[in-house]
């Protein structure tokens, strides 16, 4: 099973990365999505996971959190802006203290913490804003005895003149 992992699109998904979703089995998209961007992924026709951001509409009827019940294990969600950046990975992993992996956005920064459980994922930006290094999106192939991460990395959009 694959899992594309996405956040911080801000109204605007990377075609680039839009068509590296269509092979998931899930989207999961970790705030701060925008308008039109649930638009675009509902029209992948792929189930969707979507969470808040501090940039999305307070009247937003999406959840905080989610989990997704994989094989081997659960994939928590969140978009991470209720911490500070120095103890972000503490206050998730005692959150999602039950989960095998979290997938989380706000810093825009790819992120591959491993160092104890639950793995710690930052896709990165999957839009045009703060894309540090291009956008990007990661592919979570899950396997009841091993998860996997591939990075989805492209070069950074032309600055228009």
């Amino acid at each position: 099973m694959r899992i594309a992992l996405i956040a911080d699109t801000h109204g605007w998904l990377d075609p680039r990365i839009e068509s590296a979703l269509v092979d998931a089995d899930h989207v999961v998209h970790a705030g701060d999505i925008g308008s039109n961007v649930s638009e675009a992924l509902d029209a992948l026709g792929v189930p969707t996971i979507l969470v808040a951001g501090n940039a999305d509409a307070a009247s937003s009827q999406l959840a905080l959190t989610a989990r997704l019940d994989l094989p081997g294990g659960t994939l928590g969600v969140v978009h991470g802006h209720r911490w500070r950046a120095q103890n972000r990975h503490a206050m998730i992993r005692a959150e999602f203290a039950d989960a095998r992996a979290v997938v989380y956005g706000h810093s825009h920064r790819r992120t591959d913490d491993g160092q104890t459980w639950p793995w710690i994922i930052n896709p990165g930006a999957a839009g045009k804003t703060r894309a540090y290094g291009g956008p990007s999106a990661a592919l979570l192939t899950v396997e009841p005895s091993e998860w996997r991460l591939d990075w989805r990395i492209f070069e950074p959009r032309a600055k228009k003149r």
